[in-house]
């Protein structure tokens, strides 16, 4: 299994996607996973719904803030995305996505992308790729069958139609999982993961060998801009001196 931290575990999360009655999610703070779990009480045991939830909570210590606000948020952390902070500053715009603790390392990127390159970013938490997947599919199914009806959008187009610049996306676990989504964001999509051998090591010896922290968000997206012309190439170059990225060591799958 790759993995992005220690606990030996890149999968699971797309191991669950076959079973339709299980509802993943892997949150980042303390009021999405209060909001998931009295969404889960209310479903099983009130509604009596045959569903089961599986939740990845990790084992980090980290600040918890308070719920933005909006009356869309807890909607949004229920069907897997929502948008936790929008950039005011000017310059290229990109959209960073990020599930569970590394959510913590997009929130970190954009502040580099700011402060170094004058990119301004818009955060997305996103609590389930996978919630988001079985929604788009079921537009997409319906869309399919009713082809004479005004066609439904998607969750994650409805979310981002608007969105300006590319979007790129960081987790603990393997690209596939949030590949999941591709087909249905309208931008340029970039996906970051832990695909690989299980490793053990500090957490941030793991995200840097895995190109999943910060640096590498940040290097993501400025080539992103790069090939949409937004940025020059240089920018990218820029960044891997700056950051100190090998950028002639091996691939993470092959070591």
């Amino acid at each position: 299994n790759g993995e992005g931290l220690q606990h030996e575990d890149g999968n699971s999360h797309v191991l669950s996607l076959p079973v339709p009655t299980c509802l993943s999610y892997d949150p980042t703070f303390a009021y999405e996973l209060a909001v998931i779990i009295e969404d889960g009480i209310k479903r099983m045991y009130q509604d009596e719904e045959q569903v089961f939830y599986y939740l990845t909570v990790e084992n980090e210590n980290y600040a918890q803030p308070p719920m933005p606000e909006g009356k869309r948020v807890k909607e949004g952390i229920l069907k897997g995305m929502y948008q936790f902070s929008q950039s005011k500053s000017k310059g290229p715009k990109v959209q960073l996505m990020g599930s569970g603790v590394i959510l913590r390392e997009v929130i970190a990127a954009a502040e580099l992308l700011e402060k170094d390159w004058g990119v301004s970013a818009d955060i997305w938490s996103v609590t389930s790729f996978t919630e988001l997947r079985r929604e788009g599919l079921d537009v997409e199914r319906w869309n399919m069958l009713n082809p004479d009806k005004k066609q439904k959008q998607t969750y994650v187009g409805e979310c981002l139609t608007k969105a300006e610049g590319p979007v790129i996306a960081s987790t603990d676990y393997m690209k596939s999982f949030a590949d999941q989504i591709r087909n249905f964001i309208p931008q340029r999509y970039v996906v970051l993961g832990t695909d690989g051998y299980g490793r053990s090591d500090s957490r941030e010896a793991l995200r840097s060998f895995f190109e999943v922290d910060r640096y590498y968000v940040v290097l993501a997206a400025l080539k992103a801009l790069a090939d949409e012309g937004k940025l020059p190439a240089a920018k990218a170059a820029e960044a891997i001196k700056k950051y100190k990225i090998d950028a002639k060591r091996p691939n993470p799958t092959t070591v």
